[in-house]
């Protein structure tokens, strides 16, 4: 595995800084096709960057190559590295797309676009809400994973070099950090850069707390160091006489973790003696449980603190047994793991680069991950392979959607949400006053369902009102309620005509689903005596002037008397009553063709 790759910046010589990547990460000249790529792309990049600078007169190249580096040391493979190299070229004035075309393969190009495209993404994440539409809509944005993971890079290489600007600005990089990019890192299982992310974020949005967990780690140092050398080689004789061979390692803990321990047990440092690890590694699963054996053998496990994670695999995918210790009157906290397992923990997403050395017996049962997860075994022509990716895509957002406001918010919108839902998402005055709406500088229809990463535009008028036509388009509960509301209090008649054409839909549905389902006429009566027991015997709802309905009350939100409501009309349950701002409501397949308006009925 490489090592930790050090820019020495000192090296100004383009060549010799491209040598000192490849005699520190050696894999990547091993087959020489995929070294003169990376070769070739390094010296694109300096003939067009070697007249401009980056920020406070920097070289162009060094930032393309420390992210190269970054992506290195987590094995990622020949065309993210070129395509790092290359993340940012598309902003010089004399690159242009096509020349890139015609110089690289359809999968660097498309990391490089990419990459530039996601510069476009504002964020100005003030809740975490809006840092997990961001986290989606980077998924949303992008059709190559390796997109994200060149992102990450280059988060990761500002927030290592922002010593020299100023306060303010190095607090709302590190917020952005420890909001989007390291949650996103975790996400990915890339645990090494998610640690870094937290540590950098901690060092400037609370510098005072940072150097005081460093002064803690830092002290004893010494005989931190005999307590843990002693402790390994407890578990090494261990081993020896159960014939296991492992490989032992000791760490401090990350300052980011300290400081959450500190802040979740609301005790000082002083108090919190589970700040050193011990991870241990062994060749097959089965050894990992026979050395936990070996371990609590060795010291009285403390109660409650083991963890089965390779029975029970983290959604990111991390497996690992944790348990902790008494071991010389400490608590000592160890980690056993296999290699693979390991390779998972620190690199996550990019894990199937690293080699197998002939192993198959310690490969991920990808069968009980989720499709996020099954990135870690891939083979690397899957990278490419845009529809496994949408599924992937399909996955981590669900039944949503995710669009800009001009000014660069992020909106989440159900899925067939349109310029109407929007319209009343930002704020409901923008919705009653809506004409017309743009998407991505063009006009649309108001009924045109939106789509992912769009840009909309609300077109108003004052003049405007929200109309029953509105109603019958608008998608999310919010929007229909208000509308609603609107159309009841300034013209009630066009609410009684819309109340009337959906009764009449209603019965020609209900008729039309009592004769399919004629066969099931004893169980849809025993479903309406459940529903009007679970709706309180009594209660009814109407439609217009009729309340001779057969309903059932959605489980899903529970409305009760005085809630307000919208129905629809199912396939064999008569009318479903949901909360007006039921968020499941919305989702139900072809929801606009079946929805009716629905209120209590108070009169009998």
């Amino acid at each position: 595995m490489a090592i930790n790759f050090e820019l020495n910046t000192e090296i100004t010589d383009p060549q010799k800084l491209l040598d000192e990547f490849f005699k520190t990460f050696p894999s990547y000249s091993i087959n020489i096709d995929k070294k003169k790529l990376i070769e070739d792309s390094w010296q694109f990049l300096i003939d067009k960057s070697k007249d401009y600078e980056r920020d406070k007169g920097t070289q162009f190249h060094l930032h393309p190559m420390r992210i190269a580096a970054i992506l290195a040391r987590n094995n990622l493979d020949t065309e993210t590295i070129v395509a790092s190299f290359l993340h940012n070229i598309l902003s010089l004035p004399n690159v242009e797309e096509e020349e890139l075309k015609s110089k690289f393969n359809k999968s660097i190009f498309r990391i490089i676009k990419g990459t530039t495209k996601l510069k476009s993404l504002k964020i100005q994440n003030k809740t975490l809400q809006e840092a997990d539409n961001i986290k989606k809509m980077l998924f949303a944005m992008v059709d190559d994973i390796r997109i994200i993971l060149v992102k990450l890079a280059d988060r990761l290489d500002r927030l290592r070099n922002i010593a020299f600007i100023a306060p303010e600005e190095q607090k709302s990089i590190a917020n952005e950090a420890i909001d989007i990019w390291a949650p996103l890192a975790g996400r990915l299982g890339m645990s090494n850069i998610k640690s870094e992310f937290e540590d950098l974020s901690l060092k400037f949005t609370n510098p005072d707390v940072f150097q005081y967990l460093k002064k803690i780690v830092d002290m004893k140092k010494i005989e931190r160091a005999t307590y843990l050398d002693k402790a390994q080689k407890e578990i090494y004789k261990a081993a020896t006489r159960a014939g296991i061979e492992v490989t032992v390692n000791s760490r401090a803990k990350h300052f980011y973790s300290i400081y959450k321990k500190m802040k979740k047990r609301n005790k000082p440092t002083e108090e919190l003696f589970d700040l050193l690890a011990i991870r241990i590694i062994c060749k097959t699963d089965a050894e990992c449980y026979t050395t936990v054996g070996l371990v609590h053998n060795l010291w009285k496990p403390l109660e409650g603190r083991f963890k089965d994670y390779i029975a029970m695999p983290k959604a990111n995918g991390y497996q690992s047994l944790h348990t902790t210790v008494q071991c010389d009157g400490k608590p000592l906290e160890i980690q056993i793991r296999t290699e693979q397992m390991h390779n998972v923990a620190e690199y996550g997403i990019a894990s199937h680069w690293l080699y197998k050395k002939g192993m198959t017996n310690d490969i991920v049962n990808i069968d009980n991950l989720s499709i996020i997860n099954q990135l870690k075994e891939l083979k690397e022509n899957h990278l490419a392979d845009t529809n496994f990716f949408n599924e992937i895509k399909n996955e981590l957002l669900g039944d949503s959607i995710f669009v800009f406001t001009p000014q660069g918010d992020v909106k989440e919108l159900p899925k067939g949400a349109t310029a109407i839902d929007f319209a009343y998402q930002i704020h409901s005055h923008i919705g009653e006053k809506i004409i017309g709406a743009k998407a991505n500088g063009k006009i649309i229809p108001l009924s045109s369902p939106l789509k992912n990463t769009q840009i909309i535009e609300i077109l108003t008028s004052t003049k405007a009102h929200p109309t029953t036509n509105q109603l019958q388009i608008a998608k999310t509960a919010k929007a229909r309620s208000k509308i609603r509301s609107w159309l009841l209090q300034n013209m009630p008649e066009k609410i009684a005509e819309k109340e009337k054409e959906d009764r009449l839909k209603a019965e020609k549905l209900t008729l039309r689903s009592s004769q399919s389902h004629r066969s099931g006429k004893d169980e849809i009566e025993k479903q309406h005596r459940t529903s009007t027991t679970n709706n309180f015997d009594s209660v009814k709802i109407r439609i217009g002037d009729t309340n001779n309905f057969l309903i059932t009350i959605a489980r899903c939100c529970s409305p009760v008397v005085g809630d307000e409501i919208v129905g629809y009309v199912s396939r064999g349950r008569g009318i479903i009553v949901h909360k007006a701002n039921c968020r499941n409501f919305s989702r139900i397949a072809n929801i606009s063709e079946r929805t009716i308006n629905v209120i209590w009925d108070k009169t009998h």
